[in-house]
């Protein structure tokens, strides 16, 4: 089992650096489904499943979002004006949609995530500017927009347990921006989220761990965070030279082809 949450976390590192996704489009599906396997799914830690993997999954994006987000400063491809609008509400955010989803019954939480990949695929296709860059020149966000969409990031990314790069890619992308630089602004903006909302599964469900087993954090399975955690250094590691090689068009392209397979995963499930 652990091998192959290796393998999971070496592949959310390498879309960590390249797609910002944080890596939780894989490891919550992933960790769900190996639970269940393991555990059963009539069992306190099959009950669970999604709230364990949403949480685990979160705090492993501490550890992808901050070794990405010093790869990419390495690189040259952040600009700190648009993340420092975006950071505070993000983690106020993030709070907020983990304790939204630990008063939600984890069926509930699965089909949020199919719900949320489905419109954000749909609208990335039909709204112009994703496929295609704008020829605009890029257009930082005003003061009460970032409030509003830092807020609506980190609730919905700490809730799903997938980072911010579902909404913070296409928004950016909107705003203008080339796909290495969108991609590279949604790993510093997954540190507050992951952060606070890791804090949150971890404070908000101390009582759940004694009851799930020993290597529990809250929601957070240990044991698991730490082979995935472990995996996703190692992709980032393997990923990183690859940083503004991919083409604009063909970069966004993988983009929602990867978001389309997790989608299909989780339906599946």
């Amino acid at each position: 089992m652990y091998l192959l949450l290796l393998a999971c976390g070496g592949l959310a590192g390498i879309t960590t650096v390249l797609f910002g996704f944080g890596g939780g489009f894989f490891m919550v599906p992933l960790l769900h489904t190996v639970l269940l396997a393991t555990h059963g799914a009539d069992s306190l830690v099959g009950q669970a499943a999604m709230h364990i993997a949403v949480a685990t999954s979160t705090g492993v994006m501490i550890v992808g979002a901050g070794l990405a987000t010093r790869r990419h400063h390495r690189a040259g491809t952040l600009d700190w004006r648009w993340i420092r609008p975006l950071a505070g509400y993000i983690a106020l955010g993030a709070v907020a949609g983990a304790a939204a989803a630990m008063a939600m019954r984890g069926d509930w939480v699965r089909w949020a995530f199919v719900a949320y990949l489905a419109i954000t695929i749909v609208d990335a296709l039909l709204r112009p500017g994703f496929l295609a860059r704008t020829a605009a020149p890029p257009r930082v966000t005003s003061a009460g927009a970032s409030a509003v969409l830092g807020l609506g990031i980190g609730m919905v990314a700490a809730l799903l347990g997938v980072g911010g790069s579902v909404m913070t890619v296409p928004l950016m992308r909107r705003r203008g921006l080339p796909m290495t630089r969108a991609t590279a602004m949604a790993t510093p903006l997954s540190l507050p989220m992951a952060l606070a909302g890791t804090a949150a599964y971890v404070l908000l469900a101390r009582d759940q761990a004694a009851l799930l087993g020993p290597w529990q954090a809250g929601y957070v399975d240990l044991r698991a965070f730490a082979a995935l955690a472990a995996g996703s250094w190692i992709g980032i590691r393997l990923a990183s030279p690859w940083i503004g090689r991919l083409s604009d068009g063909v970069h966004a392209k993988a983009y929602l082809a990867l978001l389309a397979g997790v989608l299909a995963a989780m339906v599946a499930l």
